[in-house]
């Protein structure tokens, strides 16, 4: 059966059970059916890990957390589906049943997340959606919770997982509704990320945005009239990684974590469950540990960060770059210039970030009519354009130790172009 705007509004389930005051929201009120789940022991942890890594380093305020987060990404998609329901236009797809796993799948999208675990999806490990749906089974307190409040995990893990297979059509709405170019989640870490770090790029209309939301054919899509709201929050998510995300600080502090990482792993010195259920603090203990590397995780923690030497445009015609993409062939290339260079084991990095897409394939509506998905709808953010984005932020860089002979790691670095 449908959900009316009316029977969301007297769920006794949705009444208020716990307000938690938020300084970017302000008060976020936790329903009675998910009280529970927010004192379980998986998310509590997310207290203790950052949102943004070491960024404080060059950000002091940024020290806000993934629970922050989740409690924020909560409150935004609580408010989509409430605006959705109030203006008719869910096409009668919600039911109150999946509402609430929706809520709750939310709340939980990022219990499996571990510290720099987006900094490091090239390591050989676990996704944190993966993490997510098996904590929702080992966590017995946060199982008995779900249970208990008549939500079944399977279906949670559904949403957070889009690895995990389903045809049932209001799942996947739900699970696009929770990973899209409009989704609760990046409007909550642009704006939340921007606060904390005293920035003005990643504020968005958040409101705006949320009443000119709907769902059309079984998708989230957005009204023609908030196109500018799209193009405010591609270009606000380009400016947070050019100053936040991927400024050369950041950069250099996760090029030292991925190195210190991958070379023990494939070693064999640190098996890869060690590093899922660890915090901010237990992670940073690992460096106290007598193992290869260990400098790189005490100077990231000490905010001894490598300084840049070597920056160049990334071309994935240039072979050396190519090359360089793959962590096998890029730990060889550091050993080879220290090598050549008479420099220790450690002594600097090399770092190449992941492709981004600044694409949207949201789809536009005008007046019931689909007008297209915004990237060939837009006149500024078409596909091309979005692309000229990307390659502007990726960049090649060697950071290394202040003390090292930057002249000599440059040569070495120009003569394997050759």
């Amino acid at each position: 059966m449908s959900l009316t705007y009316e029977q969301f509004l007297r769920d006794p389930s949705m009444a208020s059970k716990q307000t938690i005051r938020d300084p970017l929201w302000k008060d976020i009120t936790i329903p009675s059916f998910l009280h529970d789940v927010i004192q379980s022991p998986s998310f509590v942890k997310l207290g203790r890990i950052k949102q943004l890594g070491v960024a404080f380093h060059l950000y002091p305020g940024a020290v806000h957390t993934r629970l922050n987060h989740s409690l924020g990404v909560f409150y935004l998609a609580k408010e989509m589906i409430e605006s959705i329901l109030r203006r008719a236009c869910d096409e009668g797809r919600f039911t109150l049943k999946g509402v609430h796993h929706f809520l709750a799948a939310v709340l939980l999208h990022d219990i499996g997340h571990f510290p720099f675990t987006h900094s490091l999806k090239e390591l050989p490990l676990l996704s944190h959606e993966e993490l997510a749906t098996h904590l929702l089974d080992r966590d017995k307190i946060l199982h008995d919770a779900l249970i208990a409040s008549d939500l079944d995990p399977t279906l949670i893990k559904i949403i957070i997982d889009e690895s995990l297979p389903t045809d049932d059509p209001e799942l996947l709405l739900y699970r696009s509704m929770l990973s899209g170019a409009l989704d609760p989640d990046k409007l909550d870490y642009l704006n939340r990320d921007a606060y904390f770090a005293g920035v003005p790029y990643g504020v968005q209309d958040v409101s705006y945005i949320t009443e000119h939301l709907l769902i059309f054919d079984g998708a989230l899509a957005i009204n023609a009239s908030a196109l500018g709201s799209v193009e405010h929050l591609l270009f606000s998510k380009y400016l947070m990684y050019r100053n936040v995300y991927w400024h050369r600080a950041t950069r250099s502090a996760t090029a030292m974590i991925k190195r210190y990482l991958y070379e023990n792993l494939s070693d064999g010195k640190i098996q890869e469950e060690e590093l899922y259920d660890l915090d901010d603090e237990s992670f940073f203990l690992l460096g106290s540990e007598e193992r290869p590397l260990s400098q790189l995780i005490a100077a990231v923690r000490s905010n001894q960060l490598y300084t840049p030497v070597v920056e160049e445009a990334f071309d994935k015609e240039k072979s050396l770059h190519q090359k360089a993409v793959s962590l096998t062939h890029r730990r060889a290339l550091e050993e080879h210039i220290e090598t050549t260079c008479g420099l220790g084991r450690g002594s600097l990095v090399i770092d190449i970030p992941e492709h981004v897409s600044f694409e949207s394939d949201i789809p536009v509506v005008k007046d019931g009519t689909y007008l297209g998905t915004f990237e060939r709808v837009d006149p500024l953010f078409n596909r091309s354009r979005a692309l000229e984005f990307t390659s502007s932020l990726r960049m090649v860089r060697i950071f290394a130790e202040s003390r090292c002979d930057h002249q000599a790691i440059q040569k070495s670095w120009e003569s394997l172009h050759e």
